[in-house]
């Protein structure tokens, strides 16, 4: 086990970028809608502070997230130590150096910071042709409450390759974080980021794919812990045949607010894309936030495509947001949809199971296995699956309690 701990310092980025401002002035102050117009900067300033107000902001506690509106002044809040497959981590990389920045562009104030906060991103890479049999993992662990930290991560899958990549966040801080991922020609790349924070932590995260031709990638966001946890994947099927798979977990509890802001772009020919989000909420003021946004794009012909999120509230108190959006921009597709739904306990199935002998709390207990498990065995990783049914056991076990 080798642990690391980046110490960034301040930066600019000199690439053309699009001012945010300017954007929305020259659109005569209409506000942007869809997930496929909203501006994109390396500058923090270029967003402003956000009040609540805008789209991409108005279910998030705005208020909470102050500290990452700018970047860390020492970068030292959370450490990383890999536990498995340290020998894929290559070099780090600076600002404007590849392939950083190959697709990622900042589409909120937070990416922004991490952006320039980060000026050494983790790179993970796997070579060309290789096969990684054991899942990569890494932990990143916070160092206290009250302590910032930026992170920019890269993970790339060379051609033909296959790998899973495993980033587990435990402890507190107060992080923001990009993800970069780009899958090339032929690969097969699962990656899954996992929240496990304890209560006082804050967590923004975007995370950025490519998907080229002909190859897969799974992503899973797993969020059980954290105060504040706002993880945003933006998902781009660019190549012919190329496919992806994005995948939710989130189990709310007394006061956290856990946000998924999810865009799935096809925009090669003869992509496939599935979207599917689940979580529980229990306890007062839970709140969980699922935006979904497919776009299938002109040239994407023969699109196969489907979008969906389901809530289980367990308690009074707790609230689910959810709202799917679709956006297709060819007629020559096998298929698109999109469905939400947000719900108690089926009556039903309780009443079912109890009519052969299964007390009430037991019957509760088995319907929300059932719900969530279903995300839970997609992940293919046997210790995983276990330690994560086991922590859906425990928060049963609180709210029976």
């Amino acid at each position: 086990m080798t642990s690391q701990t980046t110490t960034p310092t301040a930066s600019h980025y000199s690439s053309a970028h699009v001012d945010p401002a300017a954007q929305v002035a020259d659109a005569g102050f209409v506000p942007v809608q869809t997930r496929s117009e909203r501006p994109h900067s390396f500058e923090p300033a270029d967003f402003g502070v956000p009040t609540g107000r805008e789209v991409n902001w108005k279910h998030t506690p705005v208020a909470k997230l102050t500290a990452l509106f700018e970047t860390a002044a020492q970068n030292d809040g959370v450490s990383y130590e890999f536990f498995a497959g340290e020998q894929y981590l290559a070099a780090p990389l600076a600002i404007g150096a590849a392939p950083r920045g190959e697709f990622f562009r900042g589409e909120d104030i937070t990416g922004a910071v991490a952006w320039q906060g980060a000026t050494e991103a983790m790179h993970i890479r796997i070579p060309r042709e290789e096969e990684v049999a054991e899942p990569i993992l890494l932990t990143i662990e916070g160092r206290g409450a009250e302590k910032r930290a930026d992170a920019h991560i890269v993970i790339e899958a060379l051609e033909h390759s296959s790998a899973t990549v495993v980033l587990n966040h435990i402890g507190a801080a107060q992080y923001a974080q990009n993800v970069e991922i780009i899958a090339r020609a032929g690969s097969r790349l699962t990656v899954v980021t996992l929240q496990q924070w304890q209560d006082a932590a804050v967590h923004t995260s975007a995370h950025q794919a490519r998907v080229d031709a002909d190859a897969v990638l799974k992503h899973f966001v797993i969020s059980f812990g954290g105060g504040v946890v706002r993880v945003n994947p933006n998902v781009e099927l660019a190549g012919a045949g190329s496919e992806g798979y994005l995948y939710g977990l989130s189990y709310a509890d007394a006061g956290q607010h856990l946000e998924s802001q999810v865009y799935l772009h096809h925009k090669g020919p003869h992509t496939k894309g599935d979207v599917l989000y689940k979580g529980a909420l229990q306890g007062e003021s839970a709140h969980s936030v699922w935006i979904g946004d497919v776009l299938i794009g002109p040239d994407a012909t023969g699109t196969d495509s489907y979008e969906a999120n389901r809530n289980l509230v367990l308690t009074e108190g707790a609230r689910a947001d959810s709202i799917p959006n679709l956006e297709i921009e060819t007629g020559d597709i096998l298929g698109a949809g999109h469905a939400s739904a947000t719900g108690r306990f089926d009556d039903e199935q309780l009443f079912y199971l109890q009519a052969r002998g299964i007390t009430e709390e037991e019957a509760r207990r088995l319907v929300v296995l059932g719900f969530l498990t279903d995300i839970v065995q997609r992940l293919g990783i046997p210790a995983l699956e276990s330690e994560l049914l086991a922590a859906i056991e425990a928060e049963l076990s609180a709210v029976s309690a």
